[in-house]
């Protein structure tokens, strides 16, 4: 208690970091995020995911060039399209590795980018080439997904391990059972590394999956291969410029229920 008496609550740091408080650092991961992607007229996204430990020089180092060239085309492309807001942001989970070769190429190119990072005790410091006001830390992973799904028009995914897989069957679960309201591309990145990984053809065969779930899934194994495929899907589905009132709420009405 202060001279002037008890503390405002939102001012009680006991309180905020108790277990009563959770709530309200729920909604903040929301708000907070919310309020930048506004402020800095970010209309969508372009999510990338993929390892932590993949680095530039490694013998998985293709695959961090790759990703880097992968968001530089998309950035330089999108910098082209006709609206006020910046149209599909490269976003990554922030941190090193494939996260990092997303926002440095987009960097690189001349754009902005978002990093969502989450606070782990190992691997996940953020990158540096995260844009100024569109880095962000998170607490909740599931306010993360939130984010990741919430604007993403796209997913590109690049050798990964649990987190990488756990963050891709997330996207398809809401797409295959109809709780996104937008079309989304998922580009699986590598064929040499995720067919050692995943086979969906058993799912289908002993009907565990629709045939037809799997066209939810493209294939790509060079950037300018990924890129045609994005172009195609965003200029098919929302190469529309959004109108000034979409720009300035980003994410509203972008989920069902």
């Amino acid at each position: 208690m202060s001279d002037e008496g008890p503390l405002l609550a939102y001012k009680n740091a006991e309180f905020m970091e108790g277990e009563d408080g959770r709530p309200l650092r729920i909604l903040a991961e929301y708000l907070a995020p919310l309020h930048a992607f506004k402020r800095e007229h970010v209309s969508d996204t372009i999510v990338f995911f993929g390892s932590a430990r993949v680095a530039s020089g490694t013998s998985m180092g293709t695959y961090y060039e790759a990703a880097r060239e992968l968001a530089f085309l998309i950035t330089k492309w999108s910098q082209g399209l006709p609206s006020d807001a910046h149209r599909y942001v490269v976003c990554s989970g922030g941190g090193p590795g494939i996260m990092e070769a997303a926002n440095r190429g987009a960097i690189e190119a001349g754009g902005k980018t978002v990093g969502l990072n989450i606070r782990l005790p190992f691997e996940q410091g953020a990158n540096d080439y995260i844009t100024d006001g569109l880095h962000f830390e998170f607490h909740y992973f599931f306010m993360r997904k939130f984010w990741f799904a919430y604007l993403s028009k796209a997913l590109v995914i690049f050798p990964g391990g649990f987190g990488t897989l756990d963050e891709m069957f997330e996207i398809l679960t809401l797409a295959q059972t109809d709780k996104l309201s937008k079309k989304i591309a998922v580009v699986l990145y590598g064929r040499e590394y995720w067919e050692h990984v995943i086979n969906f053809d058993p799912m289908a065969e002993w009907g565990a999956i629709a045939e037809q779930d799997k066209e939810l899934i493209k294939w790509a194994d060079s950037p300018d291969e990924a890129f045609a495929q994005l172009r195609d899907h965003l200029e098919t589905n929302h190469i529309e410029p959004k109108t000034r009132q979409e720009q300035s709420a980003p994410g509203i009405a972008k989920t069902r229920g």
